[in-house]
């Protein structure tokens, strides 16, 4: 590592979307508390990112920033506000930084947080750029990822933009999302209150996402639960409250006593709740890379919006039906029938759980939040 990072005692690091990217971004930042143990890591994210804060042991403060130059939530255009990227640069120089690395996806530009950085008088500054950003980084990462199957994953190419600078990968590269028994306790008593005995397992649906395109139809949701209940599982629906229509189109299927956990929870009983789950059945959202973080096996309706976000290191199923507009990166989707997804049937997905089920959880040893022990999965990890 070069002599001045290894030196840097203030480091900031910038990962400006949402939840599920931030999570995707732990094992990097795992990787930068290892190569600086006695440095400050402050941790710049959104609004939906930062409610990680409590959750990531690895840093030592958040910051929150809704940027002007990334996409928000449900925002096709977000419209920013000068202020606020001047009271970011205000905060920036405060902070007095010795060295920022800069996070994003490949169709994200890393120029304009480096612009704010050089200002600020960070010395040493990091990201992938495709363009030549001369003086805007201190160490330019060339862009090498296309838009297309074969692309590293989200989590590859973060760690792989540390070793720009001679940072390792952890020896363990899953995911993070450090739980306490209190999310837990809670978790069981909610449980409890649907309606769920205790130490029942159970299996999770998760029918939201932010974007239209993401989501396999709720309808089919609700099929799949029904499969499942007849195959003797308990099944438990879960969403934020603004998808609690999805969760009630779902239900409405009658799928057979199927529980309503919708609702705003917590984000740490929520993800007690996913921790607990012998399986979670979802899109590609933000709860998916809760999964993987709190080691609960998947089967992941994968809208093939781009390639690079899959389940990582944790025991999966991630279906989909190939299509010729696939990588299209819409929010909502141009094509009448969504065929990535919608291809799918509903009976394909169960069998999916049930396979997954069968091969990875016959030997598990505690039980989730449904008992008063710690879940633990004792399975095989898949990237």
């Amino acid at each position: 590592m070069p002599e001045a990072w290894r030196q840097a005692r203030s480091v900031l690091l910038v990962r400006l979307d949402n939840l599920g990217d931030v999570l995707m971004c732990t094992p990097a930042l795992k990787a930068v508390r290892q190569a600086l143990p006695h440095a400050r890591l402050s941790l710049l994210a959104s609004p939906s990112g930062a409610a990680l804060a409590p959750y990531l042991p690895m840093v030592d403060e958040v910051l929150v920033h809704e940027a002007s130059w990334v996409k928000g939530p449900g925002m096709s255009l977000p419209a920013g506000d000068p202020a606020s990227d001047e009271a970011l640069l205000t905060r920036l120089r405060a902070g007095r930084f010795d060295a920022a690395v800069i996070f994003t996806t490949l169709t994200q530009s890393a120029l304009p947080m480096a612009m704010l950085c050089r200002l600020a008088g960070i010395p040493l500054r990091l990201a992938h750029v495709r363009e030549n950003p001369y003086g805007l980084l201190s160490t330019w990462a060339k862009e090498r990822d296309v838009l297309g199957p074969g692309m590293r994953h989200e989590v590859q190419r973060q760690l792989a933009l540390l070793c720009e600078v001679g940072m390792p990968a952890p020896r363990d590269d899953r995911l993070v999302m450090a739980l306490d028994e209190r999310h837990r306790r809670d978790a069981r008593e909610a449980l409890r209150e649907a309606g769920l005995p205790a130490g029942q397992p159970y299996v999770l649906l998760h029918p939201g996402a932010t974007a239209a395109s993401r989501r396999y139809p709720a309808k089919e949701f609700g099929e799949v639960a029904r499969t499942l209940h007849t195959a003797g599982w308990a099944c438990v629906f879960c969403g934020g409250p603004d998808e609690q229509a999805l969760v009630h189109e779902a239900l409405g299927q009658g799928q057979g006593g199927a529980l309503d956990l919708s609702g705003a929870w917590p984000l740490g009983t929520f993800a007690a709740l996913i921790e607990g789950a012998r399986l979670l059945i979802g899109n590609n959202s933000g709860p998916m890379h809760m999964a993987a973080a709190l080691g609960t096996p998947v089967v992941c309706l994968y809208a093939l919006t781009n390639p690079q976000h899959t389940p990582w290191r944790v025991p999966s199923r991630v279906l989909y039906r190939e299509v010729p507009c696939r990588d299209c990166l819409q929010s909502v989707c141009p094509q009448a029938g969504h065929g990535c997804l919608r291809g799918v049937e509903a009976d394909e997905v169960a069998q999916a759980a049930l396979a997954l089920l069968g091969e990875h959880l016959s030997g598990i040893e505690a039980p989730g939040v449904g008992d008063e022990g710690e879940a633990r999965h004792t399975s095989t990890e898949t990237a």
